[in-house]
C-alpha cells in the first residue's frame, strides 16, 4: 500500500517535486504508523533533508545510513565514484578525503572488495556515520590522518570537498542553506581553496606513473585549477559530464 494522498498533498504543497517518491520512502521509514508519519512530514516541510529523516540514502547502488548533521550524498557525485572504481584495481589502495557518511568508499568498497580505502573527514559526526557504514573513516584535515607509510601507493585518490564559491552560498536551495552544514558546501571565493589544497598534495600519495586524482567541481574550476595541476606534475586527463553536459568532476594523472 502507498503513503495516504494527504501525506503526497502536504509534501506537493511544501514545495518537494519528487512529493510522491518522498511520501512512499517516509510512509515506510515510519513503520505507516499515522502519528510518526505526520511528525515526518512536518520535518520535510520544514526542508530537513530526506535521508535525515529515514536515515538512510540509496548512492551508486548502495544503501547508506545518514545520520542528522551529517552531508547527504548528491546523485551528482555517483558518475565520479564509479570511475574511480573502475580506475581502482582490484587490490589496489584508494583515499577518500572528505568522506561524509562514507559514500564514495561504501562504493569502492562494494565494487572492488579487495582494494584497501582510507577515508578522511574533519567532522566527528560524519567520521561516525561513515563507520557506520562499514567504511575505514578517520578523522582530519584532508589527508592528515592517512599513514605515511601509504606515500607512493596511492592508486586512486578521490575527494568531494566543499567548491561552492562564497559568493554563490546564497543561491543554494532553501534546505541546503536552512539545515546542511556551511562548511560541508563553503569553497571560498571561486570554490577552489580546498580543490587547489587537494591537487598540492596529491603528488605525495599517489603511485608513481600510474596514481590517478579524482575531484568533484564544477562550472570553469577545472579551467581555473589548471596552472595547479601543472605545479604539482600532474596533468589533466578528463573532464566528467552529466546527460546534460554540465562538468561533475576532473581526473588527473602524472605528467
Amino acid at each position: 500500500m502507498g503513503a495516504p494522498d494527504d501525506v503526497v498533498e502536504a509534501l506537493r504543497r511544501a514545495g518537494c517535486v519528487a512529493a510522491e517518491e518522498e511520501a512512499a520512502e517516509l510512509w515506510v521509514a515510519a513503520g505507516r504508523d499515522r502519528g510518526r508519519i505526520d511528525a515526518f512530514v512536518r520535518r520535510r516541510s520544514r526542508g530537513e533533508p530526506l535521508a535525515w529523516i529515514t536515515g538512510k540514502v540509496v548512492f551508486a547502488g548502495v544503501e547508506l545510513a545518514v545520520h542528522p548533521g551529517v552531508y547527504v550524498p548528491r546523485w551528482q557525485s555517483e558518475p565520479m565514484a564509479l570511475r574511480a572504481a573502475q580506475l581502482l584495481p582490484p587490490a589496489g589502495r584508494a583515499l577518500d578525503l572528505c568522506t561524509g557518511c562514507g559514500a564514495v568508499a561504501a562504493v569502492l568498497a562494494a565494487l572492488r572488495p579487495g582494494a584497501t580505502i582510507i577515508a578522511t573527514d574533519a567532522d566527528a559526526a560524519a567520521v561516525a556515520c561513515a563507520g557506520a557504514n562499514g567504511v575505514d573513516a578517520r578523522r582530519g584535515d584532508l589527508d592528515a590522518p592517512v599513514p605515511g607509510d601509504w606515500a607512493g601507493t596511492v592508486d586512486v585518490l578521490v575527494a568531494v570537498v566543499p567548491y561552492v564559491p562564497a559568493e554563490e552560498m546564497h543561491r543554494l536551495d532553501r534546505d541546503s542553506r536552512a539545515f546542511e552544514p556551511a562548511a560541508a558546501l563553503d569553497g571560498g571565493p571561486g570554490g577552489t581553496r580546498l580543490l587547489s589544497e587537494v591537487l598540492r598534495r596529491a603528488p605525495r600519495w599517489l603511485r608513481p606513473a600510474t596514481g590517478v586524482v579524482l575531484l568533484e567541481l564544477g562550472g570553469h574550476q577545472a579551467e581555473a585549477l589548471r596552472p595547479v595541476i601543472e605545479d604539482a606534475g600532474l596533468i589533466p586527463r578528463d573532464i566528467g559530464r552529466d546527460a546534460e553536459g554540465d562538468v561533475r568532476y576532473l581526473e588527473a594523472g602524472w605528467a
